[in-house]
């Protein structure tokens, strides 16, 4: 059965129930006007940031395309095949864009509104919180799917599938390329507005978290929106349209035996990704309405439950869409590795990021001699974490590809692990839903307590908050295993692109080995890996320098006027937004240029088969330093709320909040927040904008 026709009818379904959600959210109640004023001041200050980042962003965007189309034209003698490649590039780019500015719109819209929710019920709170995150999670797939699908038809996808997935691979290069710097400018805006506003607030002052004596409240607000909601919204886009070109291109040696062999609808095996993904939104929506009332002690089970939901109907449409379009049940079995390996990671994250288990309760015992003894904790469990997501990840590799050996079929294995990252993929929008619930709880939690709110709403959204904590470490540890599935993928995808264009060239035979006993390779390789870190440390570096803009700001409001903790005076919140704005649209330039400067420097210097091992080692590394710095990042964040929370007990008391064990907490926190905020979720961009660039420019490396 040809099942191709379910992409258009998803993508638009997905819209049209997004849209539902988004009435549904913002026809309830907004609170009073004190409420309506915070959230406001957090609309203001998110929207004036990303109008000027994406400003900035789109100008890069536009430069590069104008360079990618002139180059690949230039090398490639062909003004078409340019012009091509430089329009799928700032489609993608716009998309990504759109996308990221629609995850962060819809957040701040719906944050007053669970804040007023909460005080009516916990049930009411979930309900609008986590529809608030679905319509963005729901509408940034759906441009995803409808975004290749489109431009995959518009580039001769119905007359010559075989040519043009390699034709729309600037789609996900653009899309790459607005994600990182977005990621990047989101991220340390976040946490330079967080650090600032913990360590003079909490650390120095003794005022509680979103007090608004604190003139860094508001910033710290609006980070939370344009770093986990926009940056991320980017990001998944970004994830999801990369690695379905990338299956799309591994589909095409198959199609071309079928065709030789005069198998049915032989294009199935480079539509197939997008039908699955297309029925994994279908999944998805139906988990979302499965989100019903919540547990008062357990509000995470409500979530859970449409995660199961979502995973489970996936399953059954991958074994059915495999059925009907591959023929193959060994395929279908590589799909459901897939499903079990982002199930598996939901559970790793927990396991290093909950306080309900050993790691988090590691770091918050380890407060009670100081904070130094708390930053090694979170090292150590940070480094710890990388065994099961390497164990994982390799199981999953090795039994997908054999399981698409047995089908007998060229390039059968590699295949299959494509197919495996299109089952991790399928509960994207879930997933994508339950990480802008987050900061939109964090949000109402702002509020609430600004707005001086009755305490049983601050106990609602206190609850809301920690479960927020933990969706946001499940996106961000189901978003680097996606990648790491997906490594292999994309790398496969290289290597058939850079033998596609020497058969264009009149080379012959295929590029399927990488040899890295050679010294060119090994340096590439070498380089890699360094650039890794480098980025890293930039990333790192730019939150601290902009953090401590903030630092010297609120500590300068607070001795210029003394009515500001006396509660006489209003703190200038907008002065601690525009510094933040600045610093990090400054700042975020640097790791970025260099993210998309390097992969091009070692492919023109040392060409395709160095950068085949500059694209693998940078991957594995990237892989692991990105699963070190967001579990460590969130494990630190977690032992801090554990004490907050009064679970850590001496002498038969908890321990109390103001005092040296949870400073020791706080100061742990802050030095998690640039990792699992900043550079772990931009290592995510970072690894699959080397696998794009690279499938972009592969013609100037040979």
């Amino acid at each position: 059965m040809n099942l191709i026709w379910v992409v258009p009818f998803a993508g638009i379904v997905t819209i049209l129930f997004a849209l539902y959600l988004a009435w549904d959210v913002l026809r309830r109640d907004t609170g009073n006007a004190a409420m309506k004023a915070v959230a406001d001041s957090i609309f203001e200050g998110a929207m004036a940031f990303l109008k000027r980042q994406y400003r900035t962003i789109m100008l890069l965007a536009l430069v590069t395309s104008v360079l990618i189309g002139a180059l690949i034209g230039w090398v490639e003698n062909d003004t078409d095949l340019g012009i091509k490649t430089a329009i799928s590039f700032l489609v993608g780019a716009t998309c990504s864009g759109v996308a990221g500015f629609i995850g962060m719109y819809v957040a701040v819209k719906s944050n007053v509104r669970t804040a007023a929710a909460a005080q009516r019920s916990l049930s009411d709170a979930i309900t609008v919180s986590m529809r608030g995150g679905a319509v963005s999670g729901f509408l940034v797939i759906a441009m995803s799917l409808l975004g290749v699908a489109g431009i995959f038809y518009a580039f001769g996808g119905m007359a010559a599938p075989d040519k043009a997935p390699f034709l729309i691979v600037g789609f996900g290069f653009g899309a790459s390329f607005v994600a990182l710097f977005a990621q990047l400018g989101g991220g340390i805006y976040t946490k330079a507005a967080d650090m600032g506003a913990d360590l003079v607030g909490k650390v120095e002052s003794g005022i509680p978290e979103d007090d608004p004596r604190n003139a860094a409240v508001i910033a710290d607000l609006v980070g939370d929106n344009v770093g986990d909601c926009a940056g991320r919204g980017a990001d998944l886009f970004e994830s999801t349209a990369a690695e379905s070109i990338g299956a799309m291109i591994l589909g095409v040696a198959i199609y071309t035996f079928a065709r030789q062999q005069g198998m049915p609808h032989p294009e199935a095996w480079i539509m197939f990704p997008l039908v699955v993904r297309a029925f994994g939104s279908i999944a998805s929506m139906l988990g979302i309405l499965a989100v019903g009332g919540a547990d008062e002690n357990n509000p995470m089970k409500a979530l859970s439950r449409g995660y199961y939901v979502a995973a489970g109907l996936s399953a059954i449409f991958m074994v059915y869409c495999v059925n009907e379009m591959l023929g193959n049940l060994a395929f279908a079995w590589a799909g459901l590795v897939g499903i079990a390996t982002s199930i598996a990671f939901v559970y790793i994250t927990q396991y290093y990021t909950s306080g309900s288990w050993r790691p988090v309760r590691e770091i918050a015992n380890a407060s009670k001699t100081g904070p130094a003894t708390n930053i090694v904790a979170g090292l150590a469990v940070g480094f710890e974490c990388t065994a099961s997501t390497a164990i994982v990840i390799g199981i999953a590799l090795i039994a997908s590809f054999q399981l698409g050996a047995t089908s007998g079929l060229p390039h059968g294995g590699i295949y299959a692990t494509a197919v495996a990252t299109m089952g991790m993929l399928m509960t994207c929008a879930y997933i994508l839903s339950m990480d802008t619930f987050g900061p939109i709880t964090d949000n109402a939690g702002g509020i609430n307590e600004m707005s001086h709110a009755p305490a049983e709403a601050r106990r609602i959204t206190d609850a809301l908050d920690a479960v927020g904590n933990t969706t946001k470490a499940l996106t961000k540890g189901y978003a680097i295993g996606s990648a790491a599935l997906a490594a292999f993928l994309l790398f496969s995808a290289y290597l058939d692109k850079v033998t596609e264009v020497m058969h264009s060239r009149g080379v012959t035979g295929d590029f399927s080995v990488v040899n890295i006993a050679k010294v060119d390779v090994f340096v590439g390789a070498l380089l890699g890996a360094m650039l890794v870190y480098l980025f890293s440390a930039l990333a790192i570096r730019a939150v601290q320098r902009s953090a401590s803009s903030i630092i010297e700001e609120v500590r300068r409001q607070f001795r210029s006027d003394p009515g500001i903790m006396a509660g006489t005076s209003k703190p200038d919140y907008a002065r601690c937004v525009d510094i933040t704005t600045q610093a990090a649209l400054r700042e975020m330039v640097l790791p970025g240029v260099l993210a998309v400067g390097m992969p091009v420097a070692v492919g023109l210097v040392l060409r395709y088969e160095a950068t085949a091992g500059f694209l693998m080692v940078g991957t594995i590394a990237g892989i692991m330093l990105a699963t070190v710095l967001n579990n460590g990042g969130g494990a630190w964040d977690n032992a801090k709320k554990y004490i907050e929370a009064g679970e850590l007990v001496i002498g038969g008391e908890p321990v109390p909040k103001k005092g040296f064990i949870h400073s020791a907490a706080v100061v742990g926190d802050t030095v998690g927040d640039p990792f699992k905020d900043t550079a772990g979720p931009s290592l995510h961009v970072l690894v699959k904008l080397l696998s794009t660039i690279t499938l972009v420019l592969a013609p100037l490396f040979i």
